[in-house]
C-alpha cells in the first residue's frame, strides 16, 4: 500500500496521516481506496472511538485531487479517454458521502492550503479545525470543472450567499473568513496542533460522552481570530450572487463598486461552460439531500472528464502555467442551453451507486 496516507490506531483514537508533502499531499485515486477501506474498519471497530485526520505538511493539508494525473490520462483524446476518470470520481464521492455518514467524530485538522479533494476530506467530518495557515479555495472553474467534492452540498448552506461567491470566484480565504462562513468549527493557533493532537490521543472516551470530551478538548485550544475580512463585502455578495441567473449576476457585479467589477473580471476569466455549471449546481443542490448532491455531481463529472475545457484548464493552470486558456466557446453569452442540460440528464445504470 501506498505511504502516501498512513493510518494508525492509538487506543480509542484511529490517527490518519496525509503524507504526500511534494504534491501537497494531493489526493490520488489510491490514497482514497486506502482512506475508505479504513474508515469502514474502524466504523465497525468498536475499539475506535474517534478519528482524527491530519497532514504531515506546513504548507497543505491537501491542495485538492491528482489532477495532473487526470489530466494525462485523458488529454490526448478526452471525449475517448475522459472515461478512465470516472471511476476515481465515483470512489471519491463514495468517500466524501462515507465521511458525511461517519457515526463517530471525525476530527480533521486543517493547516495550510486546503481545496477542492482536501475540502472533501475535511469540511464533511463532524470537527474542523483551522489553523493559521490555512487557506481555503473551491478553484475549480478556473481549470474546467465545478466546485465537486460536496460543493453542491455545503456550498449553497453557507451564510448568505457565500458560497455562491467562493463557487464562482474561486475566491481564497484565511483562517478568520473560514471561522466566519463555518467553514471551520475551531480556531486553533498552528503551534497548539500538537498539543491538541496530544490531548485527543490521551483521553479517555466513556460511551455516552464521546462528543462531549472531544468538543471540550477543542474548546480548550481554540483562540479568537481576528475579525473576517469578508464580512466588508457580504452586503455585496448577497446582492449580486443572489440574481435569479448569470447574466444578471454578472450585470449586477459590473455596475457596482470597484471591488464588485473585480469579482467580475475574475468570473469572465474562468470557463464559460464551468461557471453555468455551477450556477445551476449550487441552485439545484441548495434543494437536494447529500445523496442526491453527490449523484448529482458524478453526473456533472463525467460530463467534464469528456469535454476539452478541463484539459484545457489544466494545461493553462497547472501544466504550462502560461494561464491563458481558450475556453471553447469563450463567452458565456455563447455557451448553448442544451449543452448546460446535457450535464444535468440523468444517465440511468450508470448513476452513482452509494451505500
Amino acid at each position: 500500500m501506498t505511504d502516501a496516507i498512513l493510518f494508525e490506531q492509538n487506543g480509542p483514537v484511529g490517527l490518519v496521516t496525509l503524507n504526500r508533502p511534494k504534491a501537497l499531499n494531493a489526493l490520488s485515486h489510491e490514497m482514497a481506496l486506502a482512506l475508505e477501506k479504513q474508515l469502514l474498519a474502524w466504523r465497525e471497530d468498536a475499539a475506535v472511538a474517534i478519528v482524527v485526520i491530519r497532514s504531515n505538511s506546513e504548507k497543505a493539508f491537501c491542495a485538492g485531487g491528482d489532477i495532473r494525473a487526470i489530466y494525462e490520462a485523458g488529454k490526448d483524446d478526452p471525449a475517448k479517454n475522459g472515461v478512465q476518470s470516472f471511476d476515481f470520481y465515483a470512489d471519491e464521492y463514495r468517500l466524501n458521502t462515507l465521511i458525511k455518514r461517519f457515526p463517530k467524530p471525525y476530527i480533521a485538522l486543517i493547516d495550510g492550503i486546503c481545496m477542492g479533494g482536501g475540502v472533501g476530506l475535511s469540511i464533511h467530518g463532524r470537527y474542523r479545525v483551522g489553523g493559521d495557515r490555512l487557506l481555503f479555495a473551491m478553484p475549480e472553474t478556473g481549470i474546467g470543472f465545478f466546485p465537486d467534492v460536496g460543493g453542491t452540498y455545503f456550498l449553497p448552506r453557507l451564510p448568505g450567499m457565500l458560497g455562491y461567491y467562493l463557487g464562482l470566484t474561486g475566491a481564497r480565504l484565511k483562517v478568520a473568513d473560514c471561522l466566519h462562513a463555518h467553514i471551520i468549527d475551531y480556531y486553533v493557533r498552528s503551534e497548539q496542533f500538537a498539543p491538541l493532537l496530544d490531548d485527543l490521543l490521551g483521553a479517555t472516551y466513556p460511551a455516552d460522552e464521546v462528543d462531549e470530551v472531544v468538543a471540550g478538548i477543542l474548546a480548550d485550544h481554540a483562540s479568537a481570530p481576528e475579525a473576517a475580512p469578508i464580512r466588508a463585502h457580504e452586503a455585496e455578495i448577497m446582492e449580486a450572487f443572489s440574481a435569479d441567473n448569470m447574466a444578471a449576476l454578472m450585470l449586477e457585479l459590473e455596475r457596482g463598486s470597484d471591488w464588485a467589477k473585480e469579482q467580475a473580471q475574475i468570473i469572465r476569466g474562468k470557463s464559460p461552460t464551468s461557471s453555468l455549471l455551477t450556477f445551476r449546481q449550487l441552485r439545484e443542490g441548495a434543494e437536494l439531500d447529500f445523496e442526491g448532491c453527490m449523484r448529482l455531481e458524478y453526473r456533472l463529472a463525467r460530463y467534464c472528464m469528456v469535454n476539452p475545457d478541463f484539459y484545457e484548464g489544466v494545461r493553462a493552470v497547472i501544466v504550462d502555467k502560461d494561464h491563458s486558456p481558450n475556453w471553447v466557446p469563450g463567452r458565456m453569452e455563447e455557451v448553448a442551453a442544451e449543452e448546460i442540460a446535457r450535464a444535468f440528464a440523468p444517465i440511468g445504470e450508470a448513476e452513482l451507486a452509494l451505500g
